[in-house]
């Protein structure tokens, strides 16, 4: 029986077509549309364009990797992040001044200190004294806004409040705990403040034009206990005249901050918004004293959102603050409820498969695979 059916296998039926293997070679088809470099003759080079540095070089091949090639490309199998120039900036309008202005101011900066005998003779004699208040009022002017924007980045402040919109913020906000009657802490962008040290209203800086109006907000990001996408409001102060903050009108007093245990670094930020015009904040009071988390659920997308057509962010400062001692006292004399505690749930020990012949491994090495919860001993 095995014969006929190896012959119908090799040479095929009569009335059937004759079997084979064959194979089709494919076509190599054109491009579906240009390659990279196509357009280069490469037999005359030095009609190309010339870069003369590398960092003009390096802003047009940035600029060229952006661009999305007509053939399939990894990206697509990654999650695309929001592109860096498609954010929308929500903050106040910038004028830059001209670069040229620039060197031409810092030549003669440069040119009056080599001039200078006494500046000569304190460097030589290594008695140079840099004025470091200067050169910070000089950085926080030119440099420091985005600096801090670029912090405020990587903390994810813009993410999470305004939903991945951005700002600069050109108006310098300085924060202080009064401590005693000698030490502050101050408030820059990220530092540890414990919530012993914020249990009392900050002292509030900030330059500000005769008859402007100002918002002050303080919310912390992290700390909501039911709604992970909502903030709870600590402070919040609207229509603030220039920057006497005691002339402006409270409409939710300070709280002070009470992360619960167990749940790590809470981001707490400052907000401070410029006013185009008086504003009506009915709608975002709360009672006095207020010691309601419910109450005190917030969002501030949502409060930006109804009010962006009057009011801008233009100041920014936040702090990291973690759990204390006075937490406890918060929850319990100002809260009225038992204190959270969050306790990290560690993952089971991975042992991997038992060998049936541990061959050149530790002693208790058959410790691992045992029953018993009792502790073993011995470094595997």
């Amino acid at each position: 029986m095995a014969a006929p059916i190896l012959s119908a296998a090799l040479y095929g039926t009569r009335a059937g077509r004759a079997f084979g293997t064959a194979a089709a070679l494919c076509k190599r088809a054109a491009p579906l549309g240009p390659m990279p470099n196509e357009d280069i003759d490469v037999s005359n080079l030095e009609t190309l364009e010339k870069y003369r540095c590398f960092s003009r070089y390096f802003r047009v091949a940035e600029k060229e990797s952006k661009k999305t090639p007509w053939w399939q490309t990894y990206r697509k199998h990654v999650t695309p992040e929001q592109d860096e120039e498609a954010k929308i900036d929500i903050g106040l309008p910038y004028y830059k001044p001209s670069r040229a202005k620039q060197l031409k101011e810092r030549k003669e900066i440069l040119k009056q200190n080599r001039q200078s005998m006494e500046m000569e003779r304190a460097s030589r004699l290594k008695t140079l004294v840099i004025p470091l208040d200067e050169v910070k009022a000089e950085w926080e002017k030119t440099n420091g806004p985005l600096h801090k924007q670029r912090v405020a980045e990587h903390y994810g402040i813009y993410r999470d409040m305004f939903n991945e919109a951005t700002f600069v913020p050109r108006v310098v906000l300085r924060i202080e705990y009064n401590l005693d009657d000698e030490h502050v802490m101050p408030v820059y962008h990220g530092n540890f403040v414990t919530p012993t040290e914020a249990s009392s209203s900050p002292e509030v800086i900030y330059e500000a034009d005769e008859g402007s109006l100002w918002t002050l907000l303080l919310t912390n990001l992290d700390g909501h206990l039911r709604d992970a996408d909502s903030e709870y409001i600590h402070w919040l102060v609207t229509n603030i005249p220039g920057n006497n903050l005691d002339s402006g009108t409270e409409i939710c007093h300070y709280f002070p901050p009470f992360p619960a245990k167990g749940t790590g670094y809470h981001r707490f930020v400052f907000l401070l918004f410029k006013q185009d015009r008086p504003i009506d904040f009915t709608e975002d009071v709360r009672p006095t004293p207020c010691h309601s988390l419910k109450m005190r659920t917030f969002k501030t997308f949502d409060f930006y959102k109804k009010h962006q057509n009057d009011m801008t962010p233009a100041g920014l400062a936040f702090f990291q603050c973690q759990w204390d001692d006075s937490v406890t006292h918060i929850f319990h004399n100002y809260l009225n409820m038992k204190e959270p505690v969050f306790e990290f749930v560690r993952p089971p020990v991975y042992h991997p498969p038992q060998k049936k012949f541990p061959h050149l491994q530790p002693l208790r090495y058959l410790d691992r695979y045992r029953d018993s919860h009792e502790p073993t001993y011995g470094i595997y």
